[in-house]
């Protein structure tokens, strides 16, 4: 099968964030915008594409308060940041916390490594949530670093973040396993040089023979 993967000689990893170690759904954010008045909500955004202002977004090409008042003009509803700020971070649910747990069991055998595409607004709201559930105020520790794409001004599935990645960190491509919920993203990773894992629930990252 196409998704079956040897991970035989894996020195590294990196790891997304949404639907690999935080629990998602779309289908609110797109509900909650909805029941705001804001129809087609799904040609803006989903999980597998994004329109010209939510890549803006993600790239950080655009700053929170210019994105919300582009998203009215947009969306031709007169909402007001916080309806737009709530709306848009309803997809956000939860750390699966015993994936976090996972991750520090395996940090002597791997670098271990984040690369998310994420905005500012999403980064602010689940780096909170990672507060409220565990009491620890730093997610990205985890990580030997964390890349977001709003920081690093590219996103997945474009493959330069990968290479970027890669020349940073001073890695090899053959010894990297990246691991997305998006096969478009994995497809990328796939298309640098990368190893590459297709995570699709209900499988989860301490299943994995890692």
């Amino acid at each position: 099968m196409a998704n079956q993967l040897d991970f035989f000689g894996v020195k590294n990893i990196i790891f997304d964030l949404g639907g690999v170690l935080f629990n998602i759904d779309f289908a609110k954010t797109e509900s909650a915008f909805k029941a705001l008045g804001v129809t087609g909500f799904q040609e803006m955004f989903t999980q597998h594409h994004a329109n010209d202002l939510f890549i803006q977004l993600e790239t950080g090409t655009i700053s929170e308060l210019e994105f919300y008042e582009a998203f009215r003009t947009t969306a031709g509803v007169q909402l007001t940041n916080e309806q737009i700020k709530t709306a848009w971070n309803a997809l956000l649910i939860d750390f699966r916390l015993p994936s976090l747990a996972w991750l520090e069991g395996i940090k002597e055998k791997y670098r271990i490594f984040l690369f998310s595409n994420t905005n500012q607004i999403h980064h602010d709201a689940f780096q909170a949530t990672f507060q409220e559930q565990t009491g620890k105020d730093n997610f990205d520790s985890h990580f030997v670093k964390a890349y977001y794409s709003q920081h690093m001004g590219m996103r997945k599935p474009d493959i330069a973040p990968f290479h970027r990645i890669l020349e940073e960190q001073q890695l090899l491509a053959a010894e990297t396993l990246f691991i997305d919920d998006t096969i478009k993203n994995v497809e990328a990773a796939r298309a640098a040089g990368m190893l590459a894992h297709h995570l699709v629930w209900p499988q989860t990252l301490p299943e994995l023979p890692l």
